[in-house]
């Protein structure tokens, strides 16, 4: 019999995540200039900032190239943030290696084709409400929240209190 999601929650160090469609919803408005604009949720930043000062690792793999949003990342206090990753494996065993990961500590969200292969190699692969079929069908656990709306936060938030690392986070900010 297969573990259950929450069997994994105790043992999560790292948190890694897409961007499209896991801390955006996918969306993107382009100014009359060419300028892709996306949109991220506060609680998810929460979370984020929260993780990392309860001492997780944290990473963010993605193909997009928006300097905005890795600014935006970094100022939460991320700081290995990948971006233009059309091979997201490469930057995954580089992060492990240089961060000495186990695979299995790490809790991996993703909404689509790109991020299967990432998927099929950590301990527990995640992915919100609206991913793709693909992604849904090897994800351990689906969030109820979609893309850009509460997803990370969702899961940050399972394994902190699992963990007895939550309540403790009442000055991160977003």
């Amino acid at each position: 019999m297969e573990k259950s999601y929450k069997e994994y929650l105790q043992h999560i160090t790292t948190f890694i995540f897409d961007v499209d469609g896991v801390l955006t919803n996918g969306s993107l408005f382009i100014s009359e200039s060419g300028q892709l604009l996306r949109t991220m949720n506060v609680k998810d930043g929460y979370a984020l900032k929260a993780a990392i000062q309860q001492g997780f690792k944290m990473c963010i793999i993605s193909g997009g190239k928006n300097e905005g949003v890795k600014e935006r990342l970094q100022a939460l206090g991320i700081k290995d943030v990948y971006l233009g990753a059309h091979h997201k494996i490469e930057q995954l065993t580089t992060f492990l290696s240089e961060n000495a990961v186990k695979p299995e500590n790490v809790l991996y969200m993703g909404d689509d084709i790109p991020d299967l292969p990432v998927m099929n190699m950590v301990g527990l692969p995640t992915c919100p409400q609206d991913a793709v079929a693909e992604v849904k069908a090897i994800a351990k656990y689906i969030s109820f929240k979609e893309g850009g709306k509460g997803c990370v936060r969702d899961v940050i938030e399972q394994v902190l209190k699992v963990q007895g690392k939550w309540e403790e986070n009442y000055d991160a900010k977003a």
